[in-house]
């Protein structure tokens, strides 16, 4: 078993729990504002620490006054936002476990994340979620109370925590140690029911402090702006939003993606976390809008220069002619790229899926340096991520401080370390199963080189065998896929057929562009999806893909759904993971219609 760990570079003090954390910003960090909320006007204005770490206070007291009592569990169920961050400190600092659940959560789902969780009070922000709680309070007897914060909850609860002493408040927040839970986190469900993973405030307390000791001078330092519009529900965004306010960073909050490139012209951060689809998007869409003013070739050329200067980075050396290329680029596009981006985004990280070596290559070409790594729930978010100044696109870098990666002879990456989780709430069974002599079995394949770092080459349960005993990678065909602007979502299948095969949605978003710089009329998705042009370039980005592979594992076969994946429609979790069973149930007559035809020459 091949194998490689980093040192733990600090050591936490048994009877701390996650609000120290906040308590050492403020203090070592006072002039810095912890947040910045965006008015109505659109900008964005500070909050300072003195009124955080108070409306922190206040609400905490809130909580002890409404009955809330260290060890309980609170469901909240928001939005990215202040609010969230607020309510999530002060359930902090009155010793509660939080419960996080998705705003877009179903009636069904809050019912078993609810009663699983043993929750006995719930945050929700608007009043359809707390209709939609009220409509399963039957399967929750132990909920007691629902708190609304569209109806002014957080200032009833302030109010009502007036008659609560700071001696009661310290004596709450200093109920929880490191070795407690401090929040449940339910895995995506794809497949099967969501477990409730307990991450302790051991795992946040100590992965933050490995994650700033490691990254904070480089990436982010004090003073940093930080802007998060990934669902803090989920432990990506979680673990960044405690990160960056211990590091002394000051974030702002996007709630709703489609003001997201406002908002990143208006709080101009130099630091964000994203999802690759998030930088496929960008690409995308400065390509579409190149060709469409008649600038293809000067994009293209571009793309080629930053990827080429990047590589050259990574290789040592940069020959002057690419540099003096680079520089007139940097002028004619790169400016252009990074001020649609807020103009100040040096770093970034990505995570969630693999990013790809183009991407990874050209924003790092075009000065906005792409780290990613890699993690799941069960280990706080990062368990590995790249170094700053050793990035090597195409992996996830090496273990963070205090972490352990080893690859086992079948391929699947183990972990060991400060940011693995306790235990699945209320399933031994499937905690024994995770666990392998210490270490977490993650279900992930990869391998590591000879710097320690990682390489993620795919999932285990995802693997397909095809009939004639070929395993094959969903994942790395399918993001090859997605690169493409008209592509939005994607499957590849073969699971014992004959052959391989995928199921292809086309971006209705970015549909209408690419028919008109193809001389195209407006048609649907449904209607693209059967034009010969749209489906011969389909071909090219399938024939791309197969090229990374070998015959065995090439798709064959491509079909054109007019449904796309989503997590409105129940296709996508909500960090945007293929629910891989339900598409092959919903979709299982246009699978066998694939497998019904005669079999494609070889």
């Amino acid at each position: 078993m091949k194998q490689f760990g980093t040192p733990a570079q600090h050591t936490s003090r048994p009877e701390e729990n996650t609000t120290d954390l906040l308590l050492e910003r403020l203090a070592k960090h006072p002039g810095v504002p912890p947040f910045e909320v965006r008015g109505e006007d659109g900008s964005f204005a500070p909050v300072s620490s003195e009124d955080f770490l108070e409306g922190v206070r206040s609400l905490a007291k809130g909580f002890i006054a409404a009955g809330v009592k260290p060890g309980d569990v609170v469901a909240l169920m928001a939005r990215t936002s202040f609010d969230w961050a607020l309510v999530d400190w002060a359930l902090w600092f009155a010793g509660a476990v939080s419960v996080s659940v998705y705003e877009t959560s179903s009636p069904s789902q809050i019912a078993w994340i609810a009663s699983d969780s043993g929750a006995t009070y719930a945050v929700v922000e608007t009043q359809r979620h707390q209709e939609d709680v009220r409509s399963v309070r039957d399967e929750l007897p132990e909920l007691q109370e629902i708190w609304v914060l569209d109806d002014g909850a957080i200032e009833t609860l302030r109010e009502k925590g007036a008659e609560i002493s700071d001696e009661q408040l310290e004596q709450a927040r200093t109920s929880r140690a490191l070795a407690d839970v401090a929040t449940l986190i339910y895995t995506s469900g794809t497949t099967g029911r969501p477990k409730g993973v307990e991450l302790t405030h051991a795992n946040f307390v100590d992965t933050s402090r490995s994650a700033v000791v490691l990254l904070g001078d480089e990436v982010l330092p004090p003073g940093s702006r930080a802007l998060l519009f990934l669902p803090l529900a989920h432990v990506f965004a979680r673990l960044l939003h405690v990160l960056q306010t211990h590091a002394g960073a000051t974030t702002a909050h996007t709630a709703d993606t489609k003001n997201l490139m406002a908002d990143l012209a208006a709080f101009k951060p130099n630091f964000l976390l994203a999802v690759p689809r998030v930088f496929e998007k960008v690409y995308n869409g400065a390509e579409q809008k190149a060709i469409t003013g008649g600038k293809g070739a000067i994009f293209a050329a571009g793309a080629k220069t930053a990827i080429d200067y990047s590589k050259a980075l990574s290789a040592g050396r940069v020959p002057l002619v690419l540099k003096a290329k680079h520089r007139v680029f940097d002028a004619l596009l790169y400016k252009t790229l990074r001020n649609a981006m807020g103009g100040e985004v040096r770093w970034s990280v990505s995570g969630g899926a693999p990013l790809g070596d183009r991407l990874a290559h050209f924003f790092r070409g075009i000065g906005v340096t792409i780290l990613e790594g890699y993690g799941l729930t069960e280990t706080t978010a990062p368990a590995a991520v790249n170094l700053p100044w050793k990035v090597k696109p195409g992996t996830v870098g090496p273990p963070l401080p205090g972490a352990s990666i080893a690859i086992d002879d079948n391929g699947e990456i183990l972990i060991k370390g400060v940011m693995v989780f306790k235990g699945y709430h209320n399933n031994p069974e499937a905690t024994a199963e995770a666990m392998k002599d210490g270490w977490f079995r993650t279900g992930d394949l990869g391998s590591l080189d000879e710097d320690g770092y990682l390489s993620i080459t795919g999932r285990t349960k995802e693997v397909l065998v095809t009939a004639g005993g070929k395993n094959v990678s969903p994942a790395p065909l399918e993001d090859r896929l997605r690169s493409h602007p008209l592509v939005s979502q994607c499957m590849v299948v073969g699971d014992q057929k004959p052959f391989v095969a995928a199921i292809l949605t086309l971006d209705e978003e970015m549909l209408p562009t690419w028919l008109k710089n193809n001389g195209l009329p407006e048609m649907t998705a449904a209607e693209a999806g059967k034009n010969e042009t749209v489906r011969g370039e389909l071909q090219k980005v399938v024939d791309a893909a197969n090229s990374s592979v070998s015959r065995a594992e090439s798709i064959r076969v491509f079909e054109v759904i007019d449904t796309d994946f989503t997590e409105d429609n129940g296709y996508l979790t909500p960090s945007l993971k293929l629910k891989r069973n339900i598409v092959t149930k919903d979709f299982a007559d246009v699978i066998d219609s694939i497998y019904s035809r005669e079999k494609p020459a070889s």
